[in-house]
Parts: structure tokens; sequence; C-alpha cells
């Protein structure tokens, strides 16, 4: 039996849409990585990018479990001396939680020109609206990351 390779000519994406609105980031996080890498699908392949392109919406209402929005914490380093910058993620959430979610997102995909071409695919915006309404963008249903009330 011979092992199936998908082709770049037979990959069809898709156009999902996920409304983040009370969901636990790092739950919601793993399940917009695991179709951006296209795990979901018969035909994945770890070396080729197959996946979907994903849309989260509502990124400002998202939810991080137990206390960790106080303690966890963000670093950045700008490449000088004495230049970390540490935030924690309620600070980062309340100023750009579209980076927020994306840098969460991001982190789950290979580091390599793959991992980067499929973090291309991924679009976050904070409010409830988005530009990609031409595409027709299906809900997608996350049942792993279940709303917080």
């Amino acid at each position: 039996m011979k092992t199936y390779a998908p082709k770049a000519s037979e990959i069809t994406r898709d156009w999902f849409v996920v409304d983040a609105e009370g969901m636990t980031l790092g739950r919601m996080a793993t399940e917009v990585a695991r179709v951006l890498r296209g795990k979901h699908k018969p035909t994945f392949a770890p070396y080729i990018d197959t996946g979907d392109h994903v849309i989260v919406i509502n990124a400002e209402k998202i939810v991080l479990s137990s206390n960790k929005a106080e303690k966890k914490q963000v670093h950045h380093h700008s490449g000088y001396p004495g230049g970390l910058r540490t935030q924690s993620y309620a600070e980062m959430l309340n100023r750009r939680p579209a980076d927020a979610v994306r840098q969460s997102i991001v982190g789950m995909l290979p580091k390599n020109r793959l991992g980067r071409q499929q973090a291309t695919k991924l679009k976050v915006y904070a409010g409830p609206t988005h530009p990609h309404t031409a595409q027709k963008p299906t809900p997608m249903d996350i049942a792993g990351a279940r709303r917080q009330r």
C-alpha cells in the first residue's frame, strides 16, 4: 500500500470564524492552531501546509482561567541591553487584545518556515466585525473551549 502525499493543487482551503466571547484562551487556541495546521483533515501531512483560514472575533472578551490574567507574564526584548519589557496578561488584554490572542495561537504552531506560512492564515479582531464576509466563513464549533458565564 502506497502512502498518500497531498499535492499543492489538491488542497482546498475553507474559511472559519470563531467567536471568542467568553471562551478560555488556551482551549480555544489549541483548536484554532489545529485547524491552521490542517490536522482536522484526512489529507494532513506534517511537511506541507494543508490548513484552513481562521478568523477570530471578539478577542477583547476572551477569558483566562484561574488568576492567570494577573500572575502570567508576557516578555518582550528589544534586542538592546536592558531592553526586556514585562507585563501581565491583564495589561496586554487591555492594551492589545488581538495581539494577545494571536501570540497564544502562533506559539502553538511550528517554529519554522512552515509555521510562519500557517500563521498568515490567522486573522484576529478585537471587536465583533471583520472584513472577510466575501469569503463566506462558516462558524467553527469548539467543544473544548466551553464558554464561561
